[in-house]
């Protein structure tokens, strides 16, 4: 059906169940195959176990973090899928995926489908040799799971063949997944947001597997990098500007009065980002 592909943190403290899990509901996906890229350690001997290919060389900034271009490109290239799906390794998958891949696909179009992730806590590995693994994890959701905002964004299916050149931002640092996003709108392609019909499971952590922590992760030179390659702030897009939407297995225009809302601030936000130069010549500053 698709190709997953990611790469992982060490497999170490509370990542080693989190991962584990993550990888592992994606493997049970019917028709699916998994690519794990990068060499933390634990990543050859997860990928041997859950049947993964695994790409250790792969290219990275001077940190060591993997390469968005690059990871893409490849990922492309050596998909057995025709659809693909990059998720962050912390996010478990049910089954309602299936049908809203298969209605991505029937739909017939080169674009991105995506949706927000919703919070929960959980502690250890998840038994998937018991018939109900799907259910009690829809019912933690439902109990005590945070849907979380538009900004944040943990995952993205595509046709291959979709993305096109990108640039060489760093995964798992700020500010790449918003950039994708204008990225495919810009270029004419559909986002669709998936949010009312996959449940995207997202298992809360600390940032311990960063040195700098949590601020490491968001505000250190990576994050600065980042920022630097998504440019002016027109490029911030969000969930919120997918022009699609995906109604149970139908994908409708998004015409709700956010998306509306959304694109008219965007607009003005354009605007004023491509007459910045011209105005700061004549002394001409945005309101307030």
């Amino acid at each position: 059906m698709l190709t997953f592909f990611s790469t992982p943190k060490p497999f170490s403290g509370e990542f080693a169940a989190i991962q584990m899990n993550a990888i592992r509901s994606w493997a049970r996906i019917p028709g699916s195959e998994v690519i794990l890229f990068g060499n933390q350690a634990g990543t050859r001997e997860a990928a041997k176990e859950l049947g993964a290919v695994h790409i250790p060389n792969i290219r990275t900034n001077t940190h060591g973090t993997p390469l968005l271009n690059e990871m893409f490109l490849r990922a492309q290239q050596m998909a057995g899928r025709d659809i693909l799906c990059y998720a962050n390794c912390d996010i478990v998958f049910t089954s309602d995926l299936v049908p809203a891949v298969s209605a991505f696909q029937d739909w017939g179009r080169s674009g991105v489908m995506l949706g927000r992730r919703t919070d929960v806590d959980m502690h250890g590995r998840i038994d998937f040799s018991q018939s109900s693994w799907e259910e009690d994890l829809l019912q933690l959701v439902r109990t005590s799971g945070r849907q979380r905002p538009v900004e944040w964004i943990d995952y993205f299916i595509f046709q291959r063949g979709t993305m096109g050149p990108l640039l060489p931002f760093a995964v798992g640092r700020p500010g790449w997944d918003n950039w994708l996003i204008w990225r495919v709108r810009s270029s004419g392609n559909p986002v669709v947001d998936a949010t009312s019909s996959v449940v995207a499971v997202h298992q809360n952590h600390t940032y311990l597997h960063h040195p700098g922590g949590h601020a490491g992760v968001w505000e250190g030179p990576e994050a600065t990098e980042n920022r630097e390659l998504l440019g002016d702030p027109s490029r911030i897009y969000t969930i919120e500007d997918a022009n699609y939407q995906l109604d149970g297995q139908v994908i409708r225009r998004n015409l709700s009065t956010g998306y509306f809302k959304r694109r008219k601030a965007m607009l003005r936000l354009e605007v004023l980002e491509k007459t910045r130069p011209v105005r700061h010549r004549l002394g001409i500053r945005k309101r307030r």
